[in-house]
């Protein structure tokens, strides 16, 4: 056996199932998202065996993109799980022989409880297809098993199919990226999202800030005390008029110069770039990685109020 060929010919097998799938797609598509995008209650995925596995993942990609929905393990819904289906709910049933014993065992009950039942099977005479309310009938396709009977090209089929509505419903939400953001607040997706410069800055005692009249020595205890990497320079009415970093101190001082000498605005940097603590963190993120600087300050009316640096974004797990 050619391992190269092989592997491909799964491939092809399973685009080929992908292709007829898409093709295939009707009316049937349009009620079943219909009743997933009007249901009151949850949307709730159940499959045995290795759609099973597709159910929690379709369940998984549902409630990210904002319905509510989660897996129910057929089995377990034998012994007392099915109480957490209710008659608001739209239940998915998978099965592509429509014939697994654990799915059709829990169909009469389900449609006690009073729930919407929509069926996917490849069988249209299944017991499944026959019961359910709504049914999606999968083209006909093989499987890439090359004994054609493990779970491959179908659990692929039903798994694009299941995503195919998953992202189309969060489109008539009009589900958006903060949306998304909320749902996901340990990734770094969700944190490049929701996390704005305010959740992060240094503010208040722990900002570092002089006034313009103090000596270069108040500079330097500010910023060995703050820890910041740059003191903000502000004139008698608070507003921000400048920076200095300690790489502009250790310039001064690879120079040879006197630096007790020379007053703040001898070294400090005019006008530098700032940042509104609205803005996301990975906003600020970008702009110090495109002006190759490591801090941004914070101005709120023209006041610096705060300042962001590049490792506290990064420490986060937040990267450009």
């Amino acid at each position: 056996m050619d391992k190269l060929v092989e592997g491909r010919r799964v491939f092809d097998v399973e685009i080929e199932t992908l292709q007829k799938t898409r093709d295939a797609l009707d009316g049937t598509f349009i009620r079943i998202l219909d009743l997933i995008t009007n249901c009151e209650g949850k949307v709730i995925f159940t499959g045995m065996g290795k759609p099973g596995h597709i159910a929690g993942k379709l369940a998984s990609t549902f409630a990210s993109l904002g319905t509510p929905a989660f897996k129910l393990h057929p089995a377990e819904a034998m012994h007392g799980d099915l109480g957490v289906v209710s008659e608001k709910d739209v239940v998915i049933a998978i099965s592509f022989s429509g014939e697994s014993d654990e799915i059709v065992k829990i169909l009469p009950n389900i449609k006690m409880i009073g729930a919407t039942l929509v069926g996917i099977t490849g069988n249209p005479n299944s017991s499944l297809a026959q019961i359910s309310d709504v049914v999606q009938i999968l083209p006909k396709f093989e499987e890439a098993c090359y004994l054609g009977l493990a779970p491959t090209s179908s659990t692929t089929a039903v798994l694009c199919y299941g995503d195919a509505l998953a992202v189309v419903a969060s489109g008539i939400y009009g589900f958006k990226d903060v949306d998304f953001g909320k749902f996901h607040p340990s990734g770094s997706l969700g944190k490049k999202l929701i996390l704005k410069v305010d959740d992060l800055m240094a503010k208040n005692e722990k900002n570092a800030v002089v006034h313009i009249s103090q000596s270069l020595k108040d500079v330097i205890i500010e910023l060995s005390k703050k820890g910041l990497g740059a003191v903000s320079v502000t004139d008698e009415n608070g507003k921000l008029i400048g920076i200095i970093t300690d790489g502009d101190l250790r310039r001064q001082l690879e120079k040879g110069v006197d630096i007790y000498s020379l007053k703040v605005e001898d070294i400090m940097t005019c006008r530098p770039k700032t940042i509104s603590k609205d803005k996301l963190a990975i906003e600020a993120l970008n702009v110090m990685k495109a002006k190759n600087i490591s801090c941004l300050v914070v101005v709120e009316n023209e006041k610096a109020i705060g300042t962001i640096k590049l490792q506290d974004i990064i420490g986060v797990g937040i990267v450009g």
